[in-house]
């Protein structure tokens, strides 16, 4: 980090404000030979000239200076606010980069921040979540990742798990002390609350995925069933071709769609049929793809036709996927519209033409997703949960192994394996790929 690093901070377009940043030791040699400024004030907007190499005016504008360590990188930070031309910024940006700063990587400010100790690896993420929001309850829920919501309880867990290691291994250590931790109930009493809390945190951090990264929904089916009809039922638009004519889609048709603030990215496939034809073959095969990757899938049946519950023969993509069956066209048949009982799985008895029915289908959705409002969310990412999941799955080890007597060594590996995964959230051990992995995916300048 002994580089100097600089960006534009701004979306690219033109725009009433663009903004310059610069990070490390020469950010303010950068500053003063851009303005010829002899003094820098911290943390005050001053009005400046920036200049070319050959002082000629670039543009004018507002020059802060943060200097370390009070700053978001916990370096020397410069920010230069110039008029939003992408040409005016790209002479700016130059003139930085030949006064001895160098182009930032993507996220390259925010792992600096991270590196600093000025933020730990969740507030990270939650920045570029923060920037990546579609729904305002994902802002709301980045904001609070971003502000330590979700650090703070993993911190919470981690000293608990810290303090039931020092009391096993002091008894491992020191045997002539005769500490018996396997018959101490105020051990498996702390265990189990560290327990409950990773279930806690487990849930949350489940509702925090969706919000994130929101739920794949494939909408499949054979010609002629409905599907774009319930396309543009459930988007409430025209997105796609509606005709009776059999195998009118064929190329997937996307969209988002967001329920209660939940994001869903929807997939509106081609029929499911035999074909010589060879577009529509093709548009067949992709919507084989896109219900592999789907969370969810919508499969359509034409109600009029009276289609049983053999259904899975025709589509046995869909056993192992979570399932909503929609009985569309019900305005030719004497189906009552809603939630109807199948036992195994959700059935919702629609008309996508009248839009009957259509809002508890909505309502389904989000219920098979396990989706609910709370305002006490956060943002969360797979990884997360997976680590969250496997400190629960060692506590839980821990507790069964007090249960039948299990040697302290063991105990202290699974609490030390607990600990390790939960500090894997936050930063304090991460590997160098996941890092490059984590902040290759933020915008430059950020």
């Amino acid at each position: 980090m002994s580089d100097t690093i600089a960006a534009i901070a701004t979306p690219s377009g033109r725009g009433g404000v663009g903004i310059i940043r610069v990070s490390g030791p020469k950010a303010a040699d950068v500053g003063l030979k851009l303005t010829t400024k002899k003094i820098l004030n911290p943390r005050v907007a001053d009005f400046a000239r920036f200049y070319s190499a050959s002082a000629e005016t670039i543009d004018s504008g507002i020059i802060i200076f943060f200097p370390n360590p009070r700053s978001f990188t916990g370096e020397d930070v410069v920010e230069i606010q110039a008029h939003g031309s992408p040409v005016v910024l790209d002479m700016l940006l130059g003139r930085a980069i030949e006064l001895g700063a160098r182009l930032a990587r993507p996220g390259e400010f925010s792992e600096r921040a991270f590196l600093n100790d000025k933020i730990d690896l969740v507030q990270a993420e939650a920045i570029a979540d923060l920037i990546a929001s579609g729904t305002e309850q994902a802002a709301v829920a980045a904001q609070r990742s971003l502000q330590g919501d979700f650090s703070n309880l993993i911190d919470v867990m981690v000293k608990e798990l810290v303090g039931l290691r020092t009391y096993v291994e002091a008894a491992l250590d020191f045997p002539d002390e005769e500490i018996d931790f396997l018959s101490d109930s105020g051990v498996l009493d702390k265990i189990n609350r560290v327990y409950k809390q990773l279930l806690g945190v487990e849930k949350q951090a489940r509702q925090g995925v969706l919000l994130s990264e929101g739920v794949n929904l494939a909408i499949i089916g054979k010609p002629n069933v409905g599907k774009s009809t319930l396309l543009n039922a459930l988007a409430g638009d025209e997105l796609a071709i509606v005709t009776p004519i059999a195998g009118t889609t064929r190329d997937v048709i996307k969209t988002e769609l967001h329920i209660d603030g939940l994001r869903f990215n929807i997939a509106d496939t081609a029929g499911l049929r035999e074909t010589n034809d060879v577009v529509e073959r093709a548009g067949i095969d992709k919507a084989h793809k896109e219900l592999a990757l789907a969370d969810l899938v919508l499969l359509v049946l034409d109600a009029s036709l009276h289609e049983g519950d053999d259904f899975y023969k025709d589509y046995p993509g869909v056993l192992n996927k979570k399932l909503i069956v929609v009985r569309n066209k019900t305005d030719l048949t004497s189906d009552d519209v809603g939630v109807v009982d199948c036992g195994e799985h959700t059935a919702v008895n629609i008309s996508a033409a009248d839009g009957g029915g259509v809002d508890a289908l909505r309502s389904a959705i989000k219920k098979s997703v396990g989706h609910v409002t709370d305002v006490s969310n956060f943002i969360a990412r797979r990884r997360h949960l997976t680590a969250v999941d496997f400190a629960r799955q060692h506590v839980k080890q821990a507790i069964d192994g007090i249960s039948v007597g299990v040697g302290g060594e063991m105990l202290a590996e699974e609490l030390r394996l607990a600990q390790n995964y939960l500090q894997e959230i936050t930063g304090r051990f991460s590997s160098d790929d996941l890092l490059g992995k984590i902040f290759s995916e933020f915008c430059i300048g950020k």
